[in-house]
């Protein structure tokens, strides 16, 4: 179901229905607002114990306790003995336009403040965090927890990814960006008919320490190799779609039955990254999100009028949401040489610019941008079964609160124009300049320098590791015809061991090696084994290799004369005589867009 059409209940701003509890001074949530007097939610303010004098009623429920409540007041104060906690309430009566209801105070409390001052001061104590209003709030935070919960749209993809990211390793998210049709008022995008495509993908990388992250962008029209892939059919079953090669990256989902599993697995095999999760979002995404936070600011360099995607602003500064959000994302005749690429770029700052705009105080202080944003991210998300949760979620989001955006960098697949083609309309890896990228993002380094304290702090946490290492690769190296290796395809690309083996043979005079295919389990990283005593040719290996020193694993036990190492190919792996050691700074020519930073778009 599309994001417009959830029926009319929903169409009531949830920031909305937090009403202020007279009798508690806390507020509440009342999510059934249209309904009738009588059948109010129990937590909203109007409900009143029952009235009736004699009639031995029951009380009516009260509204669930929060950190405030607990200290109120049941009733009105009275100078008298209390009543029995068995005796039916006494009737209160409705006070008229202008009347003091009993028990309130009137005028100023004790600290000299008017009643609309406190009431005032305890919004912005209270209204700022969701956590406080979650953990304190009552029935009625607990409804709205699971009425997000209901939002969300989940996809079970299998083993498309690794089901679930560690609190201790990197964290890998695919986002993608559809251009399905859906939602009243998109008629007039994407394709007719059309299951949708993988239009705008980032692959979102999170360090392992969450001190800074790397988003990549993939161009749609990139001319890659699509993996077969199994997918979960409606009625449970799984199909396999045929692996396709030399076709548009795009097609990777939607077309042919293909879910975002499918297009988890072609990152994988472009880029050697295994995905953890993936968030899918639609063209409402755009205009919803940006109407929750009040509008995205932009910066023109110059006029834009493209009659294509309705775009039309003058120079300078503006702010944007709903159509015209949607709009400035796709436009594709407005910047630069008007290709896809330009637009990736367009995206990437329109991007981080609404970042700014989550992480800012003016959204985060606010219960009305706050709830919506809620409210419209929820709506608009298909995830996977590993963060199909409003708890999984929070969890994920726990670990991103504290990332400086100072420390996010958006870049893109650095691409040619396909040669194989007279008239220009796709791309090919341009691997002299994606091949130290992806290094680099495999590897866990940052394109920008991270703060001082943060880099202090990891690198007095690895420090002892890497020394010990280091120290491994201090030494004699052996010849290449004495280096003995037994060699295991344990997460690189099929057939890499065979390759590997006759490259070793063949071109670097290691005639010792032998291919024992599969290995038993998968690694993310190549790891070469040796015993001490065959610490030389470890280090020769390594350096034929281009072996990183974290990769080497030295055992207790000394081996036999004849005894090989073992080295088992992991999912960096990427193809014989390709260095597996990360550079630490990327190339000059790496298209890059800060977070932090509001760029003019020209």
């Amino acid at each position: 179901m599309d994001a417009q059409s959830r029926g009319r209940a929903e169409e009531i701003d949830p920031a909305d229905q937090w009403v202020l509890n007279p009798r508690t001074g806390n507020y509440e949530l009342q999510l059934d607002r249209s309904a009738p007097q009588g059948q109010r939610s129990a937590t909203s303010p109007r409900r009143r114990r029952s009235a009736g004098a004699g009639s031995g009623a029951a009380a009516s429920p009260q509204s669930p306790k929060s950190p405030k409540s607990s200290k109120s007041p049941k009733g009105p104060k009275s100078p008298h003995t209390p009543a029995p906690a068995d005796s039916p309430s006494p009737a209160v009566p409705k006070p008229r336009r202008g009347e003091t209801p009993p028990g309130r105070r009137t005028g100023r409390n004790r600290k000299g403040g008017s009643g609309s001052s406190r009431r005032r001061r305890l919004l912005v104590t209270t209204g700022g965090t969701l956590a406080f209003l979650l953990v304190g709030g009552s029935l009625g935070a607990y409804l709205y927890y699971n009425h997000l919960n209901g939002n969300l749209r989940v996809t079970d993809v299998g083993d498309a990814g690794t089901g679930g990211f560690k609190k201790d390793q990197p964290i890998n998210i695919l986002v993608i960006g559809t251009d399905k049709r859906s939602g009243a008022g998109n008629e007039g995008y994407g394709d007719s008919g059309s299951p949708g495509h993988a239009d705008t993908t980032i692959l979102f990388h999170v360090s392992k320490d969450r001190s800074n992250a790397t988003a990549l962008s993939i161009p749609r029209d990139l001319i890659t190799n699509i993996p077969a892939c199994p997918t979960k059919q409606p009625d449970g079953t799984m199909k396999t779609i045929p692996a396709q090669k030399g076709t548009r990256f795009n097609t990777s989902l939607g077309q042919e039955g293909r879910d975002p599993g499918c297009t988890m697995r072609t990152v994988k095999e472009l880029t050697g990254i295994t995905v953890d999760h993936f968030m899918m979002v639609d063209f409402n995404a755009v205009k919803v999100l940006s109407s929750a936070v009040g509008g995205v600011p932009v910066c023109l360099e110059k006029g834009v009028d493209d009659r294509d995607s309705k775009l039309k602003l003058g120079p300078g500064e503006h702010r944007l949401q709903g159509e015209q959000a949607l709009a400035f994302v796709r436009t594709r005749h407005a910047f630069g040489n008007e290709s896809d690429l330009d637009r990736i770029k367009t995206q990437q700052q329109f991007l981080s610019s609404m970042l700014r705009e989550m992480k800012s105080k003016e959204t985060l202080t606010s219960p009305k941008k706050f709830f919506s944003l809620a409210e419209a991210a929820t709506k608009s998300l298909t995830v996977d079964s590993g963060i199909g949760s409003i708890e999984k979620l929070t969890n994920l989001a726990g670990e991103l609160k504290d990332m400086n955006l100072k420390n996010v960098t958006f870049t893109t697949l650095p691409v040619l124009d396909n040669p194989a083609e007279k008239v220009k309309a796709t791309v090919v890896v341009d691997n002299a300049l994606a091949d130290p990228l992806l290094q680099m993002i495999r590897g866990d380094v940052s394109l920008t320098e991270v703060e001082k304290k943060e880099q202090a702090a990891k690198d007095a946490a690895d420090a002892e590791t890497r020394a010990k290492q280091e120290a491994l690769m201090q030494g004699p190296r052996a010849a290449a015809r004495d280096v003995r290796v037994d060699v295991y395809n344990g997460g690189g690309p099929a057939g890499s061991a065979s390759t590997t083996l006759t490259w070793l043979q063949t071109g670097k005079g290691v005639s010792k090696a032998s291919n024992l295919g599969n290995a038993p389990a998968k690694l993310e990283a190549t790891q070469l084994e040796f015993a001490p005593n065959q610490a030389d040719q470890a280090r020769a290996l390594a350096d034929i290799m281009g072996l990183p020193a974290s990769a080497l694993k030295v055992g207790t036990a000394d081996a036999g004369p004849r005894t090989a190492m073992k080295l088992t190919l992991g999912a960096d792996f990427k193809g014989a005589g390709i260095p597996m050691t990360a550079p630490q700074k990327a190339p000059d020519q790496i298209q890059r867009v800060e977070a932090d930073k509001a760029v003019c778009a020209k």
